[in-house]
């Protein structure tokens, strides 16, 4: 974690747009660590907040009129580019629409480059471009198994060897997320979990978070990239993870679904040498600082036979 002198508690991450290393604004902070850091805070979440009923409930109350001034709230508190957005603000009748919405078209681009793999949405990225059968992803003080992530021991060995990447979304962010190739893609296998938050409060005090949570696995078959395993993961607050796409063959930059009201991660796996991830990314990752992309932006290339293997 980077944190600064005065505070351990804050989370610093670089932009990548602009290379600035900036402070995360954590929603709701006093309350998480309130929830996961103190005994009668767990007993309180654990009893009325932590199950599929509270998300529905919250997420039926996000559908009413009266929750467009949480709209409001999230433009002001956090940087929003209503220039990028599809609808004026007015058009948004709830909360859960302006969450869930599109962007304009030219918003996000994709690189028509096969060799480029591109970003499948907005958030903080940390990768890792070694896996091992002992490897336990990090991310915030949650340590997980692939085997554990996928619910399955056997997928997991594909993916022996290989890499993987996490992102992870803020409630301010554009929450659909697209294919990062072209291929074709299974129907999503969904995994019942609980619904932890995602923030990195919950993450350094919750073990084998990722693991807990509800998720949904899509087994994507990637024109230039190899089998893989394209995970959503849910957090306190999440309707629903919803798939937008047909099984079959599938685009580059289409999208694939929607996350509702919550904060919520993606993860991808890749199998043995088949992605290069940039450079920056890499060193980043090493010294535990996430970066912040965007939909679309390059991540890494493919590895082709004739270049030398980067592990």
């Amino acid at each position: 974690m980077v944190a600064s002198k005065k505070n351990k508690e804050e989370i610093y991450y670089r932009d990548r747009q602009t290379g600035k290393i900036l402070t995360e604004k954590v929603l709701l902070k006093n309350a998480m660590r309130w929830f996961h850091g103190t005994v009668i805070g767990s007993i309180v979440f654990n009893v009325l907040l932590n199950h599929r009923f509270f998300g529905w409930l919250y997420g039926k109350v996000q559908n009413l009129p009266s929750s467009r001034n949480k709209i409001n709230q999230l433009v002001e508190h956090y940087p929003i580019d209503l220039k990028e957005i599809e609808y004026p603000l007015s058009h948004y009748q709830n909360y859960n629409a302006f969450f869930s919405r599109r962007l304009k078209p030219d918003a996000r681009t994709f690189s028509q480059d096969e060799y480029v793999l591109c970003s499948p949405g907005d958030g903080k990225i940390r990768v890792y471009p070694w896996l091992t059968e002992e490897t336990r992803i990090s991310v915030k003080g949650a340590n997980i198994t692939i085997g554990s992530l996928l619910n399955s021991d056997t997928e997991a060995q594909a993916y022996r060897n290989g890499s993987a990447l996490i992102l992870r979304l803020s409630p301010h962010d554009y929450h659909r997320f697209h294919f990062p190739d072209g291929g074709k893609a299974e129907q999503a296998r969904y995994i019942k979990g609980k619904y932890y938050s995602v923030n990195p409060i919950a993450l350094a005090q919750i073990s084998n978070l990722y693991c807990r949570n509800k998720r949904a696995v899509t087994k994507f078959y990637s024109n230039n990239f190899g089998q893989i395993s394209y995970i959503e993961v849910g957090a306190i607050t999440v309707g629903d993870i919803v798939q937008t796409y047909n099984p079959g063959p599938v685009n580059k930059g289409q999208e694939k679904g929607f996350f509702q009201c919550g904060g919520s991660t993606l993860i991808l796996l890749f199998e043995p040498g088949k992605i290069t991830f940039d450079q920056d990314l890499i060193q980043d990752s090493h010294q535990n600082l996430e970066v912040r992309v965007l939909t679309g932006m390059r991540l890494g290339i493919k590895v082709l036979k004739s270049m030398p293997s980067c592990f």
